[in-house]
């Protein structure tokens, strides 16, 4: 019953804020989770520490709008948090470009080629495949911000309406293919990409399970939500409470199509 009770409560101050607040309230948050991803890598060198920190906080971001909808099927106390799943898929994607940043100038120090898994070998005085699981993790890493950088350009009321609603929509749905895309990339740099047979490696990225377990949570909320659908619909069917079901399912839709990620 209390449990209940706050959940109305944090509905109530949920529903309040506007655009300006949550997006101050999101970038807030970015700060302080950059800053204690930071804190748990201070043994590592800079460049790693920076590009990582952001890199994961983005993942964190895009992750909680990707929950957001799920458990707002489900959960009628976290339908007011609808909302939010703007300005966390957009500042998901500016983190994740603030990540790019730091690759480009820090890693491959604006030598393009070696983005791809190319280095420069002095002896044949031309560019060679080194790292072919590299290349490719960063192609899957630039699609996705490619991606993710028009899903968030379109994340307005604006670009709704210009777009119309079932363009728009269809748009945005793709942000299943966006997590898809995260998944993979980070993937490759926590479990693979440092495994090397003639050099020394580094320790184990102490978030590799997190990471998995945040993967499979995101997996069992989105599967939860479409058998509740499912079997929502199955219920409605052919009785008399379907026009009553169907009512609150586009009262859903409604509050959905006001939140993209």
């Amino acid at each position: 019953m209390s449990f209940d009770l706050s959940a109305k409560r944090f509905g109530r101050l949920a529903r309040a804020p506007g655009a300006k607040f949550r997006h101050l309230g999101v970038l807030v948050l970015a700060v302080l989770v950059v800053y204690l991803f930071l804190l748990a890598r201070s043994e590592w060198s800079p460049m790693h520490q920076w590009n990582r920190a952001f890199g994961d906080a983005s993942l964190i971001f895009v992750a909680f709008a990707m929950a957001i909808g799920p458990v707002a099927r489900f959960l009628r106390s976290a339908r007011p948090l609808l909302p939010w799943r703007r300005e966390l898929g957009i500042w998901g994607v500016v983190l994740g470009l603030v990540h790019t940043a730091i690759i480009l100038g820090g890693w491959v120090r604006w030598d393009l080629v070696r983005l791809f898994g190319f280095e420069f070998h002095p002896s044949l005085e031309r560019y060679v495949m080194l790292q072919q699981g590299f290349g490719l993790a960063n192609v899957i890493g630039i699609v996705a911000l490619i991606y993710g950088m028009a899903l968030a350009l379109t994340s307005n009321n604006y670009s709704q309406r210009w777009l119309g609603g079932s363009v728009w929509k269809f748009l945005q749905q793709g942000t299943y293919v966006l997590w898809a895309l995260i998944v993979i990339h980070t993937f490759y740099f926590m479990f693979m990409h440092f495994l090397d047979f003639h050099r020394q490696t580094p320790e184990p990225n102490l978030f590799r399970w997190p990471f998995v377990g945040i993967v499979v949570v995101i997996m069992i909320l989105q599967s939860v939500a479409f058998l509740a659908t499912w079997r929502a619909g199955r219920r409605g069917k052919g009785s008399r409470g379907g026009a009553s079901s169907s009512s609150r399912d586009d009262n859903y839709k409604a509050g959905v199509e006001g939140a993209a990620t």
